[in-house]
């Protein structure tokens, strides 16, 4: 199905399955960019770009507000799930049901069903989301043409079961290693153990007291963890090096320089030889208080949560656009070779959101 032009005049659960039946892993995304290029092509009321394998699709309705609807067309790898399977309950099954060609047929619909939305849209459908940061599309998207994301107010339709997650979680990994002197273990005494020396970081760890501050009425719950610990060289020698790596899921009242600053200053006095910061993304505010986003919720129902996790809100948030997540798929399900969508969920998730743009 990967050379059949994508249905727009289908519901959003049938192009679900047209675009899970159009294999589009990590890296191979082109063959689908282009199809869903030719498709918003075909559409007079939008304007579409292309940066790589990235479409940007907008409005330009001279509304006083611009809504950014954005989504990843890749998926993990095919584990023997595609094509996708509807069965008689109306649950799809299939590599990406959830995460998150769901939410990318939900954008497609209200791209080809709404053409005169009572907000300018801006539609952005991006690559290589589910690998290394350094090749997200949308990163480079915002580096080489942040005018194409520029907006009041942006949806992520990542997969959260049909609720709104307000903002997300920053992410910071970090190497904390310790230095010894090798020696042979019959004779410890002479050789200095740096897996002992890594003691008062666990013990510091062990001890450690999270908050759980409350934004815009979302509780976020923060977490410092041991996740990973490396030393020992060999069975009968004192190890002369050890590294503890240690990840940091901070609330998103924090700035990166100031979560990198608290983690410096829990390890301070722990007899780290050397601090190596391995990995780190922002947080992104949740900005529930911003009109736009009142109006979503009120539209879309329920009650919003705190993302656990890091998304793309975060790059949106580095930008001024407040964001938030909302898309039909459970999250539990991501990734999982038994992936699957209910397809009432993923009609719920088109009609709600077409009804807060025509209301």
């Amino acid at each position: 199905m990967a050379d059949t032009p994508l249905d727009l005049t289908s519901d959003a659960a049938a192009l679900t399955a047209q675009l899970v039946d159009f294999p589009s892993e990590s890296g191979g995304e082109k063959p689908l960019a282009d199809a869903v290029e030719a498709a918003l092509r075909a559409l007079p009321h939008l304007t579409v770009d292309r940066y790589g394998n990235n479409v940007v699709a907008r409005t330009d309705l001279g509304r006083t507000e611009r809504v950014i609807l954005a989504g990843h067309v890749d998926t993990v790898p095919i584990a023997d799930n595609v094509p996708s399977r509807l069965d008689e309950d109306g649950v799809l099954w299939g590599c990406g049901t959830c995460d998150m060609k769901s939410g990318v047929a939900v954008q497609l619909r209200i791209a080809a069903t709404v053409p005169a939305p009572n907000r300018d849209l801006t539609f952005v459908f991006y690559d290589n989301e589910e690998v290394a940061a350094h090749l997200n599309g949308l990163g480079k998207v915002a580096e080489a043409h942040p005018d194409w994301l520029e907006g009041d107010f942006a949806v992520l339709l990542e997969p959260s079961d049909g609720q709104v997650e307000g903002g997300c979680q920053g992410t910071l990994r970090v190497l904390l290693r310790t230095a010894g002197e090798r020696a042979h273990s019959a004779r410890g005494w002479m050789g200095s153990n740096a897996i002992h020396a890594a003691a008062p970081i666990l013990r510091r760890l062990a001890e450690y007291e999270p908050r759980r501050p409350v934004i815009d009425g979302l509780e976020y719950r923060e977490g410092l963890n041991a996740v990973r610990i490396e030393g020992g060289v060999a069975g009968n020698v004192i190890p002369d090096a050890c590294t503890v790596t240690v990840n940091f899921r901070y609330a998103p009242d924090r700035s990166g320089e100031e979560a990198l600053a608290h983690v410096r200053e829990v390890f301070a006095d722990c007899g780290v030889e050397e601090f190596v910061v391995d990995d780190h993304s922002g947080a992104a505010l949740p900005g529930l208080s911003h009109p736009a986003a009142a109006a979503f919720i009120e539209a879309v129902g329920g009650t919003p949560q705190p993302k656990y996790g890091w998304t793309d809100v975060s790059r949106f948030s580095a930008l001024g656009v407040p964001a938030v997540n909302y898309g039909p798929g459970n999250p539990h399900l991501a990734h999982k070779r038994d992936e699957r969508v209910e397809t009432a969920k993923v009609l719920a998730c088109e009609e709600r959101l077409r009804a807060w743009l025509t209301a």
